[in-house]
């Protein structure tokens, strides 16, 4: 019975921003103060727009949405959704605002060099550092231009100095996690791929087998099979993005940065030449 109240006490509808937990805390904290680190705590968000299947009515009203979404947690229908620590959510945080920063201030480049490019002043190849350098000397003979761009570059300032101190915070991080030191000895891995990896597994004990992370994170083929016919795709990707796309940074590194050998980057090779075993 406590389940199915559950269910219903957490129901998203439009415009609630979610259950009010006394003395604040995080979003899922955890849902009214329950402790979701318990065994008997089984947490199951549902949709109430209709992102599960109800049981068919004609007429809609909240009676019958609760009745059919007591029978879909009767029927072992909804799973329970895992419910990550908070050192992983605040791990999680500064990745995605790590990366927010980086696209801000790559975008700001970006104009930048298109804005200037429109009057024929080309950049080159420049470093991040000599960049600003570089555009006071373009502009140097123009100074219409220069007034345009350099509420640009006190932006694109701002940016830099605000991704650096978030890219310092990312690096102590990982450098204070033991798990993700030793994911760094792995070659190809740095502190953004062992720190996602961290985040996004959270509670290695969740996962009976280590194969079922790999399906977690999306990186199994797709299947389709119907009588005679069977088909298999590419990776489902139905997992974490930011994940996937860490790991597939450091397989790029791996193969082609590292130039000490190592059994990996042999099979990885052995792979992309002759194609999985």
């Amino acid at each position: 019975m406590w389940r199915m109240f559950l269910c219903l006490m957490i129901e998203a509808r439009p415009g609630w921003s979610g259950l009010y937990a006394p003395g604040g805390g995080t979003a899922m904290n955890h849902f009214a103060g329950l402790d979701v680190s318990l065994e008997w705590t089984s947490v199951c968000v549902v949709d109430a727009e209709g992102g599960v299947v109800r049981e068919a009515k004609v007429n809609k009203s909240d009676r019958d949405d609760a009745r059919g979404i007591a029978q879909l947690v009767r029927a072992n229908l909804i799973r329970p959704v895992h419910v990550k620590t908070v050192s992983s959510q605040e791990k999680r945080m500064l990745l995605a605002n790590r990366r927010f920063m980086l696209k801000q201030l790559c975008d700001a480049e970006a104009h930048i060099r298109g804005t200037l490019r429109n009057f024929g002043l080309k950049m080159g190849k420049v470093t991040r550092r000599g960049l600003e350098a570089r555009v006071g000397c373009l502009v140097a003979e123009r100074p219409e231009l220069a007034r345009l761009v350099a509420p640009m570059l006190r932006a694109r300032s701002a940016l830099l100095a605000e991704y650096v101190r978030l890219h310092r915070m990312m690096l102590e991080a990982a450098r204070a996690d033991p798990v993700c030191r030793r994911l760094m000895t792995v070659p190809g891995v740095g502190p953004v791929t062992a720190l996602t990896f961290r985040a996004s597994v959270d509670v290695p004990s969740r996962f009976a087998r280590s194969r079922s992370v790999g399906a977690h994170f999306g990186l199994v083929p797709r299947k389709w099979q119907s009588g005679e016919v069977d088909r298999t795709g590419s990776i489902s990707k139905c997992g974490d993005a930011m994940m996937r796309s860490a790991l597939y940074e450091a397989a790029n590194v791996l193969l082609g940065r590292t130039t000490r050998w190592s059994w990996l980057k042999a099979e990885l090779l052995s792979e992309v030449v002759y194609g999985p075993n």
